[in-house]
């Protein structure tokens, strides 16, 4: 728990009982990220969180217990759910946009996270997954169906060649899920040579430099002002681009604005996810064409907070996706 920012402990809590209409679950894995960093460094802005906090956005894990209402769901379902709460009668959720509710909550931010034995949610939240999914890789649903609503933008098509930029957790699972789409080619652009073996074992391909040829789709996911700029030197004419890395508040690009014109050039950015997106990526697990866990890298129990805020902090070697795996906490 994250008491403040800069403060953060391993606490005991009493226990959870649902309430009507809720799951309580019993988390397996969770994954951390580097907005958990921006959380114990209290940089994320203060209107999108509230400490003290629990984190744990990402995750999966089985339900324990079931609320008075709650119905399709049992004890022993093996599950993950939506991080974005929203409030379902805004505008923007009656169109299905709810990943822009007007005042929606956000499990790890303004509500309690998953990195604990337990979390309650509405029922509404909760997908089940099937048998043979492994809840690792389910652990992973979130930052998928991030990259699943920013690809929905810009529309892969079938023998499009795709330049990703960026060597991140996002940046792969964009390289995977772009890999459905049967492009003609994928290009992995990132910064450290270390993230290579991760990028191959789904057969893209890996560069440290910036490409001289030119892409139909450019997906933007390292989160600074250079890739942004290289991104667009990388598009072809007509092409499309798509800005999923997040710069900071403070960022500001300087737009080639004739040249974006001329170029006849289509340019989306995309924050967080609908239900419809999460809903897809489950699908796509359950249906056994996505299996994103192979980029998992970092494996620590919940007493190894530390070491892997520090993994975060401070990339050594290769590094994927770092994950929590829960269990009684040891001083």
């Amino acid at each position: 728990m994250i008491a403040e920012p800069g403060e953060i402990a391993v606490v005991e809590r009493r226990g959870l009982q649902p309430g009507p209409g809720e799951v309580v679950a019993r988390p397996v894995h969770v994954g951390v990220c580097g907005t958990d960093l921006e959380l114990l460094r209290g940089e994320v802005d203060p209107a999108f969180v509230r400490y003290p906090l629990t984190i744990g956005h990402e995750w999966s894990g089985v339900v324990e217990s079931v609320g008075p209402g709650v119905t399709g769901l049992a004890p022993g379902d093996r599950v993950v759910a939506e991080g974005i709460v929203p409030c379902g009668i805004c505008a923007a959720c009656r169109r299905g946009a709810t990943n822009v509710c007007e005042i929606y909550e956000e499990v790890g931010f303004t509500r309690e996270g998953a990195a604990s034995d337990q979390i309650a949610l509405p029922a509404r939240l909760i997908h089940r997954l099937a048998a043979d999914v492994p809840l690792l890789d389910a652990a992973l649903v979130e930052p998928a169906a991030v990259v699943y609503q920013g690809l929905s933008k810009v529309a892969l098509r079938r023998g499009d060649e795709v330049l990703i930029i960026g060597d991140g957790t996002i940046a792969l699972l964009a390289a995977q899920l772009a890999l459905l789409q049967a492009p003609a080619r994928v290009v992995v652009r990132g910064l450290r040579p270390e993230q290579a073996p991760l990028v191959a074992a789904y057969g893209t391909e890996f560069s440290t430099v910036e490409p001289t040829d030119r892409f139909d789709v450019v997906i933007e996911a390292a989160g600074s002002i250079d890739a942004v700029l290289e991104g667009l030197r990388c598009v072809r004419r007509g092409g499309r681009m798509l800005l999923l890395g997040y710069a900071g508040a403070q960022a500001r690009v300087p737009l080639p604005l004739d040249d974006i014109v001329n170029a006849d050039l289509v340019i989306a950015s995309s924050f967080g996810y609908t239900v419809a997106a999460w809903a897809g990526v489950v699908a796509l697990l359950n249906g056994g064409r996505f299996r994103p866990g192979g980029i998992v890298t970092h494996r620590l129990g919940l007493a190894g907070y530390r070491d892997a805020f520090e993994a975060l902090a401070r990339p050594e070697g290769i590094r994927g996706k770092i994950v929590l795996d829960i269990e009684p906490a040891r001083q």
